[in-house]
């Protein structure tokens, strides 16, 4: 079946959260019959070649991955018009059906700019709460102002979609499509003793594993203290899996200061994950704020329990108790008491995973999110421009 031009914008490829989710629902859209390209505001990132690899085309601003970035005010307009700039030719060229936005920046960006286009079915997707507009009142303001520009808002929660809706976007164009997980990338993981014994792990250590880049509002510091008095813990060890972001100095400096340095393996940003979750034992989230994690549903996929931080869309994801344990954020103390009683209890540790797979193919699965997202694109389709 044939489909749309579909343009997606976002600030780059680097691994994350909403970089990952699109390399797993582009490559079946555009099987679906969808024409699909990426273009980047930033530079391409680290991912772009896996992209173009399954087949979808990704355009970046020329120059943006050349050299040393220019610092202050003046350096970030330069990027930003030649950004524009090389949005608005491609778009022109290229005459998309359908405009997708990523993340604020991305949006704020590049929606002005698309509207432009005539005829162009414009979406915004939002993967976090607001908290961020607290900090760029302005910003904040234009951003909300955009929302009736959109043919359509998608949110990837319902806390998200609410958060949406109270903002002043239009009810009847909003729609939620929750993240999905390919459960065959947890099929058939590496063993479990040949990844530890790369990490230099024993096998009869206890390990959490935290897929999250190492971000302020991602909570290692509250992870860090929690496990520094988690004293009944067995032999243990937690597994930072994510890119330094500009904190991980300071967080290795605390873990030293609270006498467990040697237990934190700053595994920084990994292709195998997957691997990764397999090998380990907890899943743990300690974030301050969240749309609607993949990290949380990974580790459900690989059954691990998982303890997370009750924020955002992750009490759609963990049913408390059944398949992980969730706690108040900013609460150290909460989430020691959490991290003990699953780590010193291995049926306990079965039982929440087991159950935590199975939500999982009931719920999370990759291929209805990328039915969503089809028939999203469908409906805009057949509306007149």
């Amino acid at each position: 079946m044939s489909g749309a031009r579909v343009l997606v914008v976002i600030g780059s490829l680097d691994v994350g959260g909403a970089e990952m989710h699109l390399l797993q629902v582009l490559p079946p859209l555009a099987a679906q019959g969808f024409e699909i390209a990426v273009h980047t505001l930033t530079g391409r990132g680290a991912l772009a070649d896996r992209f173009e690899a399954a087949g979808i085309r990704v355009i970046a601003p020329p120059g943006s991955d050349c050299g040393p970035r220019a610092g202050g005010f003046a350096g970030r307009a330069a990027r930003a018009m030649r950004a524009g700039l090389s949005f608005a030719s491609f778009m022109r060229g290229w005459r998309p059906a359908i405009i997708h936005f990523f993340l604020p920046e991305a949006y704020l960006a590049g929606a002005p700019v698309a509207l432009l286009a005539s005829g162009a079915r414009r979406v915004m997707s939002r993967r976090s709460l607001n908290d961020y507009q607290m900090k760029r009142p302005f910003l904040a303001r234009i951003e909300r102002r955009l929302h009736s520009c959109m043919h359509a808002i998608v949110g990837n929660s319902q806390a998200v979609v609410d958060e949406l809706a109270r903002e002043g976007a239009p009810r009847e164009r909003v729609h939620l499509i929750r993240n999905g997980i390919d459960l065959s990338r947890f099929i058939a993981p590496r063993d479990r003793s040949a990844v530890r014994a790369a990490i230099g792990t024993q096998l009869d250590t206890v390990v959490f594993a935290c897929v999250a880049n190492l971000i302020p509002y991602k909570g290692h510091a509250d992870l860090i203290d929690a496990l520094s008095v988690a004293h009944s813990l067995p032999e243990w060890e937690l597994w930072c899996i994510g890119r330094d972001d500009g904190v991980g100095a300071k967080l290795r400096a605390q873990a030293e200061a609270a006498g467990i340095s040697n237990r934190i393996r700053w595994l920084g940003s990994r292709a195998d994950v997957s691997d990764l979750l397999a090998a380990a034992d907890i899943g743990v989230l300690a974030s301050y704020e969240e749309g609607f994690p993949n990290a949380v549903i990974e580790a459900m996929a690989a059954r691990l329990p998982v303890v997370a931080t009750n924020v955002g869309g992750v009490p759609e994801a963990i049913i408390d108790g059944s398949t992980g344990l969730l706690v108040t954020p900013s609460n150290p103390k909460a989430l020691s008491s959490a991290l003990s009683a699953v780590g010193t209890n291995p049926m306990l540790r079965l039982s929440l995973g087991v159950a935590g797979r199975a939500r999982v193919e009931d719920e999370f699965a990759i291929e209805a999110c990328v039915v969503a997202y089809e028939q999203l694109y469908r409906n805009l389709e057949r509306q007149s421009p």
